[in-house]
This record gives C-alpha cells, sequence and structure tokens, in this order.
C-alpha cells in the first residue's frame, strides 16, 4: 500500500519549501547548533536523550559534485583521476560551506606509493571474475554458463586455495611489508565484500544462479562452501600479514547485497545465509559487533532470516520502512529510509515528508540515521541538504 503522508506532515513540508523559495532558496536553519547537534547524534543513534535530534546521512558522496557544479559526468575519471577528484572536491566544499555550513567531503591526497602495499587478489579474481568499466561504474564479468563450466571452474577455484597465500599476494609484498609495517603502516584488512548473492550471481548468472538452487543444490552448496572457505582464508591471511592473531584481529563486518532480492526464502537459507552467519561468528562474535548489510532492494521477505542474525547495522531498499526494519532488527542502526531519487531528482516537499516519516516510526527505539535507502545519487543537492537539516532541527528532535 502506497504511504499517505498525514495533513501536518504535508503543511510543515509545504510551508519549509516555502520558507526556503522566500529566502533565496536557502531553508532558515541555525548551521552551528545543527552541526553540534550532529556531532553528538551520529555517535550513538540510539541514544537521542534530552531533545537531540535524529542524526543525518546525506552528506557522504561526491558523487553528486557533478550537477551541483555544473560539471559533465565522468566517473572514470572521479575514481582513477585523484588530482581532479580533489580539486572538484574542493570547489564543491567551498560551495558546502556557504550553504550547510561545513566542509563535507574529503580533500587529501592519496599516500604516496611506497607508503601503500600494491594490491591483493580479491575474491573475485579467485573464481576468475574480471571487472569490467561499462558507462559509470565497474560490473564484475560472467565466468561460467553452464553447470560443467561452473564444476570446472569450482575445481580451479579448490586448487587455488590450497596455496592461497602464494596467488593472493603480488610481487614486491614482502618488501613493501618489510618497509611499511615498521612504521606503522598496515595493510587493508577484509572487512566487507559484494554479498553471496550478488557475488554468485556475477559470477554465473542471475537466471542461471536460481536455476541451481532449485533444480541442483548440491552443486548450489558446493559453489557456496568454496565462497565461504575463500572468504575465511583471505580474511585469515590478510590479518596474519598485519601482524594480527584471531584473538586480536578487529571485528566487524559488512555485505553489500542487492541481488538477495532475487532468492526466496529457501533459496536463502540454502545459499546465502550460511555464509553470512559464518562470516559473522568469525569477525563480529560480539553484541556490539559491527554486522552490517546494505541491500537497496525490494528483499523485505529475508527480514526475518537477517533479523536472526542480529544485525547492528542496516542500509535497505526504500520498499521498506523503519517499522518494518525495527521489527526484525531490534539493535540495527537504520540507514534510511529516503528513497534515493526522491534526493537526487529534488523533489523538496517529498524529502520533507520522508523524514517526518521515519522519524515518526523511530522516536519511540530510536536508532535511525536519515539516509538514503541506498546511494546518494547525482543530482542531489546542497539546498536539499541545507533542507532537511532544518526540518531535522525543527520536529526531530527525541524527547
Amino acid at each position: 500500500m502506497a504511504y499517505v503522508p498525514p495533513a501536518d506532515h504535508v503543511a510543515k513540508a509545504r510551508g519549509l519549501v516555502a520558507e526556503a523559495k522566500a529566502n533565496g532558496g536557502l531553508t532558515p536553519v541555525d548551521l552551528e547548533w545543527f552541526w553540534a547537534d550532529q556531532d553528538v547524534a551520529a555517535k550513538d543513534p540510539f541514544a537521542g536523550k534530552g531533545g537531540g535530534q535524529v542524526p543525518l546521512g546525506i552528506f557522504n558522496s561526491d558523487e553528486p559534485v557533478f550537477d551541483e557544479l555544473g560539471v559533465t559526468e565522468d566517473f572514470w575519471r572521479l575514481y582513477n583521476d585523484a588530482a581532479w577528484r580533489i580539486g572538484l572536491h574542493k570547489v564543491y566544499n567551498d560551495k558546502a560551506q556557504k550553504i550547510i555550513g561545513k566542509r563535507i567531503l574529503s580533500e587529501e591526497m592519496p599516500p604516496p606509493a611506497d607508503r601503500q602495499y600494491p594490491p591483493v587478489k580479491m575474491l573475485h579474481d579467485i573464481f576468475e571474475g574480471v571487472n569490467e568499466w561499462h558507462g559509470w561504474s565497474w560490473w564484475l564479468k560472467q565466468v561460467a554458463n553452464t553447470e560443467d563450466q561452473l564444476k570446472a571452474l569450482l575445481d580451479r577455484v579448490e586448487r587455488r586455495l590450497e596455496n592461497l597465500r602464494a596467488f593472493m599476494l603480488p610481487e614486491g609484498w614482502e618488501e613493501a611489508k618489510a618497509r611499511l609495517l615498521p612504521r606503522g603502516i598496515k595493510p587493508a584488512l577484509y572487512r566487507s565484500q559484494r554479498g553471496p548473492c550478488t557475488f554468485a550471481c556475477s559470477i554465473f548468472g542471475s537466471e542461471n544462479m536460481l536455476l541451481l538452487c532449485m533444480d541442483n543444490p548440491d552443486l548450489a552448496v558446493r559453489f557456496r562452501d568454496l565462497i565461504l572457505r575463500a572468504m575465511l582464508e583471505r580474511g585469515r591471511i590478510l590479518d596474519e600479514e598485519a601482524g594480527y592473531t584471531p584473538q586480536t584481529a578487529p571485528h566487524g563486518f559488512s555485505f553489500f547485497d542487492d541481488n538477495c532480492c532475487l532468492f526466496n526464502i529457501e533459496m536463502y537459507e540454502l545459499f546465502g545465509a550460511p555464509i553470512l552467519r559464518a562470516i559473522f561468528a568469525r569477525w563480529s562474535p560480539n553484541p556490539e559487533d559491527r554486522r552490517f548489510q546494505h541491500s537497496d532492494s525490494a528483499m523485505g521477505h529475508l527480514l526475518p532470516i537477517l533479523g536472526s542474525m542480529h544485525l547492528t547495522g542496516a542500509n535497505f531498499g526504500p520498499t521498506l520502512t523503519v517499522s518494518d526494519i525495527r521489527k526484525h532488527c531490534p539493535r540495527a542502526v537504520i540507514y534510511g529510509q529516503l528513497a534515493p531519487f526522491t534526493f537526487s531528482r529534488n523533489e523538496e516537499e517529498n524529502m520533507v515528508m520522508e523524514l517526518l516519516r521515519d522519524f515518526e516510526q523511530a522516536k519511540a527505539q530510536r536508532g535511525l540515521v536519515f539516509a538514503t535507502a541506498g546511494s546518494i545519487n547525482n543530482g542531489s543537492r546542497l539546498t536539499g541538504m541545507r533542507l532537511l537539516m532544518a526540518a531535522a532541527q525543527r520536529w526531530c528532535r527525541y524527547e
């Protein structure tokens, strides 16, 4: 059923947008007060005592620089030309300072080559996946098309796992480690991954993967178990290279699994859930550890399963509500549920109404960071951020 905002939410949204238009597009807001409250609220979204406002999570993307600055979209250059990216960030931040009162994008250049480790092989490399650039992002090219091809691939993966360290670590690794570890520069750990359903669909194809779960569950389980084995081994190796033991290694793990929405409950219990459970048991065993899932898709049917994993962070698709998520994930910080295109299309009244809706659903138990239910896309404007800042300051404060 489509959401119908109550009359008072409509009136507040229209009134605030009218104020912004009357003020040259800049919604009246006490910026110094907002950022002081934001800093406190973001540290513990479950606190919010004594009139604290709901924290916002709409500031952490550089995709909106293009429309905001009138620059032609060039995501390849944004991700691969550090000097150009930082130059855009500085110009964007000059504008952000005036509109929202803060510079929000990093202006630091990446460390020089002699302070970086050479790149290690990723999970998709273990499964022979190749990343290709299409349009605005990297896409993982399908590896196997038939069950026989998948079996042959898994045979090769099994042989690769017999000495994964030799496969993963590149030439010059030992020299880099000898140079950097004594300076306190550790290699990056393995604490996030494209989720098992999305990863498997990339390697074998979405339709193939669904049919595999239904028609040949034994092969699906073999595929699943090799993904899990590769993840555990890859994580163990990188922990050891950074000087950690299983007892001292940092905790927390995050999955990004949009394609989980394609799997029904039985398929997900067969394929996806066992991987999450095992990875969380290894790197997120304590109640407070980060157990995070991003799935900006219509995957509400999987909420009972994900809830059983005691998630501490969730960023789910806009078809779900804060109430839906909270019912199954009582201790998760919910990053949502602003529809990304409501924000990027600058639908100002709807932006405010979605904030008011989500705050109403969250205020009894708190734990909301009002953010996009997915990515912050190009088109999202600084004036829209300011509008939401004003709405949060006026109407979204906990008693």
